[in-house]
């Protein structure tokens, strides 16, 4: 364990001028017992929307201000809290990224040497410490109060975890060790491990607190006022904290184990992150508080050279900095305001929209259908859902009240429509019935109404081709659950204007969307891949390589199973796509007679109800071929049919670049960031140049 004098030295190196410094503010609180409270707030002085980090210059300003706080002699307790909506998002990754091995090492270290100081304080002084966890506290976020004695917690913070591992990295400021030792290895093995491999889950206020991640929670604006009335109760003895006694024994063996299947039925073992957490799972049995924390220094400082951190890091740019700036999107200035939005249809995928719009726009939102009865049905399912937002204490009467009265039911186009600035369309997936609803709905709506289409798989050209002003129409193709899938494909067709264009990439940034631009083409970016996916693996299964095999090859690739795909989608919806592409290129997308059958024997499922074996009566209407391949081999092939896909998208114009396709399809399907989605996978394993004879990167 390095000196911490010698790690500040070190850590000089790292500076940049490029880092956003999260400063440490130290205040005196006088608490109602006459006690004094230093009270540390962390704020890199932007708004919530850009969270706090811990860079080299963050670490620095927060070791000084704990050392004031352990030096003064009228501070009797520490706390460490953040600026509003944000305790800390985790480490800076640029620093991580330019750092290097010895850099990242230098920076764990000095991470947990100054986290640790609100546990064993400094030169002899140590003094009782808190965690006021007021808002978004992930990675070394969350650790950082870990670090403390005691913890209370925001009720509405949206997002507590430690999601390193879905970064290809570990918990490493003490995330890894603490939290089995704090709420039992299980818990944490959910926290670290599972959830982060559950496309980067993370837990709500309340769900940290009942896991016992705090010690009590609070909520409404007077949260921090609360926390420091309740800190003076522990301090002067009038409030009891009592945490259950961990089990050290066959649970805690019980536990890594678990974590160990689970992560291996994730990733096929192909993420050194995912082995590494179960390993300091494991570890935290027995180990002392400095072997855990050494471990997960060299941990941190092994995962700096090892390719998933760097196709991690790759992603995460993804994510944070071009989903941001969607490439090809037109200039912001052309997007006209939405102040009424029109739903033709009211069916599931309909009152999905009218939900997340008016809870996103909070302007009116009306749904139309065939008849009143299926009209209202839309309205209720998403009065339904308010009032489960109110029931669990997400949202006030009266917010609830405002947002139900914007959403109306109708049957008329002309009363629905002709003050609609916004037009999406969520009826079946046919292209004369969706010509046929737009055609009734330019004939009553405003001059400059934007016309969106949900299609997945149809031309936004054709469809617009018989209306008056073709160029209202774009392409708005969500992925479903809507309100959870971060997608939003924005597909221009021939004759889409710029202001249509601009207009949809603003309202989709409303509603909280990442946003790609696609042209128009067959099922687009994800559904064209994963139907190129899908073709390839039925091909396989019906030459003869069982389905449990064929499932087997993708842990570690896709977040599930091919099979366990087609059950969610539904395998009416996995034909009709396939179909679709079957169509435009039938040298390429297989189309399976199996999967024909299955749907038109309406079966939900090629599995029975435990989800692993095969349904004994799809397995009667299967016809198969003799040729077996092993799980290996359906990996490689697969992967090969979707390099050429990618390429061809490429040279076809689909996308501007393959970080697009890696957006879309880590964002649209899933894929996992420490494979860079897709392409970066596909070339670091050869794929890529053996089978279109260039890398994507």
């Amino acid at each position: 364990m390095t000196a911490i004098e010698t790690l500040l030295t070190d850590v000089e190196k790292l500076f940049s001028d490029d880092e956003v410094v999260t400063q440490a503010h130290l205040r005196k609180v006088t608490l109602p017992s006459g006690k004094v409270l230093g009270l540390v707030t962390l704020d890199n002085g932007l708004d919530h929307t850009r969270p706090n980090t811990f860079g080299p210059r963050g670490l620095v300003s927060l070791n000084t201000a704990y050392d004031a706080a352990l030096a003064d002699d009228e501070i009797e307790a520490v706390a460490v809290t953040g600026k509003p909506f944000i305790l800390a998002a985790g480490a800076d990754l640029s620093t991580l990224r330019a750092g290097g091995p010895d850099g990242v090492r230098t920076i764990a270290e000095l991470g947990h040497a100054v986290f640790r100081k609100l546990t064993d304080g400094s030169n002899g002084v140590r003094k009782p410490s808190f965690g006021f966890i007021n808002g978004l506290a992930l990675g070394g976020g969350l650790e950082v109060a870990l670090h403390a004695d005691y913890r209370t917690i925001l009720e509405t913070v949206p997002a507590v975890g430690l999601p390193e591992v879905m970064l290809g990295l570990v918990p490493g400021w003490g995330g890894a060790y603490l939290l089995p030792n704090l709420i039992e290895p299980a818990s944490a093995a959910t926290v670290f491990i599972e959830n982060p491999l559950n496309q980067g889950r993370v837990l709500k206020g309340r769900e940290a607190f009942e896991l016992g991640i705090a010690d009590a929670i609070f909520d409404g604006a007077d949260y921090l006022e609360q926390s420091l009335i309740w800190a003076d109760g522990v301090l002067n003895g009038s409030v009891k904290v009592d945490r259950p006694e961990i089990d050290r024994g066959e649970a805690w063996d019980a536990a890594v184990k678990n974590a160990g299947f689970f992560a291996w039925a994730k990733t096929g073992g192909a993420s050194p992150a995912a082995k590494k957490a179960v390993e300091l799972l494991g570890l935290a049995k027995t180990a002392t508080r400095d072997e855990g924390f050494a471990a997960e220094d060299d941990a941190l400082a092994a995962a700096a050279s090892q390719p998933e951190l760097l196709a991690s890091l790759y992603s995460f740019d993804l994510v944070q900095k071009r989903a941001k700036r969607p490439a090809g999107a037109p200039d912001t200035s052309l997007a006209q305001p939405v102040t009424k939005v029109g739903i033709i249809g009211a069916g599931l995928m309909a009152s999905q929209f009218a939900l997340l719009f008016v809870q996103r726009l909070k302007v009116p939102v009306v749904l139309v259908d065939l008849d009143q009865e299926r009209a209202d049905k839309g309205v209720a399912y998403v009065h339904a859902e308010l009032d489960k937002r109110l029931a669990k204490g997400r949202a006030s009467q009266d917010a609830t009240n405002r947002l139900k009265a914007l959403v109306s039911a109708s049957v008329d186009y002309a009363e629905a429509f002709s003050d609609a600035d916004f037009i999406i369309e969520a009826v079946f997936e046919e292209m004369s019935v969706k010509k046929t609803v737009f055609a009734n709905a330019e004939k009553v709506a405003p001059e400059g109404a934007v016309f969106a289409t949900n299609t997945s798989s149809l031309s936004i050209t054709e469809m617009a081709a018989d209306l008056e002003h073709p160029e209202r129409v774009v392409g708005f193709h969500f992925f479903n659950p809507v309100a959870v899938m971060p997608l939003l494909e924005i597909i221009r067709g021939e004759k889409t204007s710029n202001v249509a264009l601009a207009t949809a990439f603003a309202t989709g940034r409303s509603l909280g969307k990442t946003t790609v631009l696609v042209k128009d083409s067959p099922s687009f970016i994800v559904n064209r891949l994963l139907g190129r996916f899908m073709g390839e693996v039925a091909r396989i299964a019906d030459e003869g390589t069982p389905i449990g095999v064929v499932d087997s090859a993708f842990a570690g690739v896709t977040p599930m199973p091919p099979y366990t795909l087609i059950a969610l989608v539904g395998p009416a919806i996995a034909y009709h796509n396939n179909e679709t592409l079957h169509t435009a290129f039938p040298d390429r997308f297989y189309l399976s007679e199996n999967l024909r059958r299955v749907v038109e024997a309406k079966k939900s499922s090629f599995y029975g109800p435990d989800g692993k074996t095969l349904d004994p009566e799809v397995e009667a209407l299967l016809t198969v071929g003799s040729t077996q391949l092993s799980a290996e081999e359906v990996r490689r092939r697969t992967l090969e049919a979707l390099a050429d896909e990618a390429r061809r998208m490429l040279d076809e114009g689909v996308v501007e670049a393959p970080e697009d396709i890696d957006l879309a399809m880590i964002t649209g399907a899933g894929f996992q960031f420490w494979n860079g989605g897709l392409t970066q996978l596909l070339d670091r394993e050869g794929i890529s140049q053996r089978i279109t004879g260039a890398a994507f990167h």
